[in-house]
């Protein structure tokens, strides 16, 4: 669970839309020892959608209006905006680092596209490197009937780049030229019909993929080897994510590994539920511990504080934080505190500062 001492100092990164009182990353001092956060600062950046680190961790990405937004973490915490640069395409959704830091990888849910951006040693961006838009008709159902690249994350080793498509029920993978940063079609990993992958996960192994489907609310477990000519993916468990696995208005919305791989987190909007899965680590195959109720809507994000027990829930609907004491052997999440106001949450980052708080 938490790898965290008791010196060490923590912010947290939320992502918003921009309206009202939100105008786009909330910066949050992390108070491990009591589970809860408070807000320091707010960095504008238009409708920060999703972020994620860079591989140095030096550089925060964010989904910006303009394309992608990098920001330097200074030492304490606080960002301070580098560059943005635009992806040729619509508005992104989701976003990845090469494990070598060399590029970034944008997912595209509106335009069904996949786009990568050079990353430069000062910290910048430059420009797309490749971008190629999915093509093609899925189901009849109003979510998924047309590509909606939902997520983009590299393979463990580097050398391929999965593309989730919650629309054509697929993932794309692709095999990358580390020194062109294109891509080219390898594989296709079929979903079933009407599932809608949503996110992918890697564990710190590389030796399992966890996948969580929005439109069948279950989370898929593979046994994955890319040891061989190249990625292979093997269906080992399928396990439902809601509490009511008849509930055909939910839908699964994030997904998380801890950091140590031992436990998987997830929620469900609809039911409004967050789940807790223990992850066997010989088998890689999840059970489930405990899916519960946030009273909040729309649990679009989740995050796990460093002490591995405290679980904060993004209720986007509901423009609140929700804090969570995560009991992993009474299988119950305990609400810690009251909610904390933000308007439209989307998306946490979590990360150890370089020095003292200010």
């Amino acid at each position: 669970m938490g790898n965290s001492t008791s010196c060490d100092n923590y912010v947290a990164y939320v992502g918003t839309y921009t309206h009202g009182s939100s105008i786009g990353i909330h910066v949050y001092d992390v108070d491990t020892a009591a589970g809860r956060m408070k807000e320091r600062t707010v960095v504008p950046v238009h409708n920060a959608s999703y972020m994620t680190i860079s591989a140095n961790g030096k550089y925060l990405y964010s989904i910006a209006d303009e394309g992608v937004e990098v920001l330097r973490i200074e030492d304490n915490g606080d960002l301070t905006p580098l560059n943005k640069v635009g992806i040729e395409g619509m508005r992104g959704c989701y976003l990845s680092v090469d494990p070598d830091g060399r590029y970034l990888y944008v997912g595209g849910y509106h335009d069904g596209k996949v786009t990568v951006l050079e990353t430069r040693e000062d910290g910048t961006l430059g420009g797309v490197r490749c971008g190629i838009f999915h093509q093609g008709i899925g189901s009849i159902a109003e979510r998924n009937y047309r590509p909606h690249v939902s997520c983009v994350i590299p393979t463990p080793n580097g050398r391929y780049v999965c593309a989730v498509d919650n629309g054509l029920d697929q993932v794309k993978i692709y095999r990358l030229s580390g020194t062109t940063g294109k891509l080219s079609l390898y594989d296709i990993l079929h979903c079933g019909l009407d599932t809608a992958p949503r996110w992918m996960a890697f564990s710190p192994d590389g030796r399992f993929a966890y996948m969580n489907f929005e439109l069948s609310n279950k989370v898929i477990v593979y046994a994955f080897d890319e040891s061989g000519k190249g990625p292979h993916f093997e269906k080992i468990q399928e396990i439902s994510s809601i509490m009511d696995a008849e509930d055909v208005s939910s839908a699964s919305c994030s997904l998380r590994l801890s950091g140590d791989g031992r436990y998987l987190y997830c929620s469900s909007a609809g039911e409004n539920t967050c789940g807790v899965f223990r992850v066997d680590q010989e088998s890689g195959m999840l059970e489930r511990i405990c899916i519960l109720p946030i009273s909040g809507g729309y649990p679009k994000d989740i995050g796990i504080l460093p002490d591995g027990r405290t679980m904060v829930v993004l209720c986007h609907d509901s423009n609140y934080l929700r804090f969570f004491t995560i009991d992993y052997e009474k299988g119950t999440l305990i609400m810690n505190g009251p909610q904390l106001p933000v308007e439209t949450p989307n998306c946490i980052v979590i990360t150890k500062t370089r020095s003292p708080q200010s």
